[in-house]
């Protein structure tokens, strides 16, 4: 018998024995990889909101380009105002995964999916209004007529909000006119109307050409404080004396006054990779000084509304992800993917792997017990007195026995099962072979 039998696998024992376990982790792999986490996705689309805001769709063209530098397509959506941003990410057919939206707009009763990344600036609620006799409370503006807004704009909704925090009349107030940011301005200017409220930055013609006007003044709230203690989505700021203008010293004294924060608001399926690539823009774009701002204070966790997402309150705490951090975004997306997935996935896979050995050597165990039993069979069929023919048969039929062992190949650990059975194969072949030389001298004796 070829020895080498012993020292070769049995392929197709092996092939049985890793099979399904190699199905296993086929399938698990499969899984981990679409379902538990799947690739970030590369492209997503952001909506901007109110017109009147230039500065929104200006940031978006910016984070647009900073994610394009990391391989992300970011698609830029045109909105008519921050309401019409909170019913697009709220509907899954709309596509849209992030927004621009003034604090204290929306709910998570109503936006039960939406979360927010944090605050990224200040949107100063400026106040300007003609006469000789200084406004300091808003409750001094009933009676006026003022200009709030375009209707569902982001001025609009913020000039009411605070009008009626302040025990003025909104519905069906005739002094209430709705004007864009441009029309305003010019009304004010013309005294069409007595007080306008805008949402721009500082740094807008329009808000420089109204501080050049010297027969408007800006509204300065000696109760800001007050009105942010009672409604935290307001913000007392100081517009410090000459911060618009140095030369013309605008304005010309400390002014106080209230500011709402613009958050950025994303769905909260959004991709972990996407979350922190957008809040890398933010930090880039929204961290250094302005009129109102301190170097470094956003963006953050300002939002009076939305609960901010698990991954932008890693990224406040630690700075996010340590592969993000330092490598392409595309390499860190993959180890992320992979450090996530290779700890548990290994969990479940190392004792799976561990039992294909048991399958292996189970099988051949039963191969060998087997033949075993076949073995005890044939023994229990050799009677007291067989014929010569009979015996001629067992020895047939242990000769098939042993050359359907001789075709089991094990390794060489498994050796001496093979051994040993082949030894009590010979033992049976040596009684049969006695007992046949036995019956033929006595048979030979008797007819001498």
């Amino acid at each position: 018998m070829d020895k080498k039998i012993f020292f070769k696998w049995s392929l197709r024992d092996l092939f049985i024995a890793i099979g399904p376990v190699g199905a296993a982790i086929l399938i698990l792999t499969i899984v981990a990889f679409i379902y538990v986490d799947p690739a970030p996705p590369s492209h997503f689309t952001i909506a901007t909101g109110d017109p009147d805001q230039s500065d929104l769709t200006q940031f978006a063209k910016e984070y647009q380009q900073l994610l394009k530098e990391d391989g992300v397509q970011l698609d830029i959506k045109a909105t008519e105002n921050p309401f019409e941003n909170l019913r697009l990410l709220e509907n899954d057919d709309a596509h849209v995964d992030a927004a621009f939206v003034p604090d204290g707009l929306g709910s998570t009763e109503k936006q039960p999916d939406v979360v927010s990344l944090g605050s990224l600036y200040y949107q100063p609620l400026w106040i300007f209004y003609r006469g000789s006799k200084p406004l300091t409370h808003i409750s001094q503006l009933d009676g006026h007529k003022i200009s709030v807004g375009q209707l569902k704009h982001g001025t609009n909704i913020i000039a009411k909000r605070l009008l009626r925090l302040n025990g003025i009349k909104i519905q069906d107030n005739p002094n209430l006119v709705n004007l864009d940011a441009a029309s305003a301005a010019a009304a004010l200017k013309k005294g069409e109307i007595e007080a306008a409220f805008f949402m721009l930055p500082p740094e807008s013609p329009i808000i420089h050409d109204l501080f050049s006007d010297s027969s408007l003044h800006v509204f300065d709230n000696e109760q800001a404080e007050g009105i942010e203690k009672k409604n935290p989505s307001f913000h007392h700021l100081v517009l410090a004396r000459g911060a618009i203008d140095l030369k013309n010293d605008k304005p010309d004294h400390d002014v106080d006054m209230l500011a709402v924060t613009t958050t950025l608001l994303v769905r909260d399926d959004l991709h972990p990779a996407l979350q922190f690539l957008l809040l890398k823009a933010a930090s880039q774009l929204h961290s250094d000084p302005g009129v109102f701002e301190r170097r470094g204070e956003f963006p953050a966790n300002k939002d009076d509304v939305f609960p901010l997402s698990s991954d932008a309150h890693q990224y406040y705490k630690s700075g996010g992800p340590f592969w993000q951090r330092f490598l392409p975004y595309w390499l860190a997306a993959w180890l992320d993917r992979f450090v996530f997935i290779v700890i548990p996935f290994l969990a479940i896979v190392l004792p799976l792997i561990r039992t294909v050995p048991k399958i292996y050597f189970w099988r051949l165990r039963q191969r060998v017990y087997k033949a075993y039993g076949e073995l005890k069979y044939l023994e229990t069929q050799i009677g007291e007195n067989p014929t010569i023919k009979e015996y001629e048969d067992f020895l047939l039929r242990l000769d098939a026995i042993e050359a359907r062992v001789n075709k089991i190949r094990v390794p060489k650990n498994f050796a001496e099962y093979i051994y040993s059975l082949r030894g009590h194969i010979q033992l049976v072949r040596d009684r049969l072979s006695s007992s046949v030389e036995k019956l033929a001298a006595a048979r030979a004796e008797k007819h001498a």
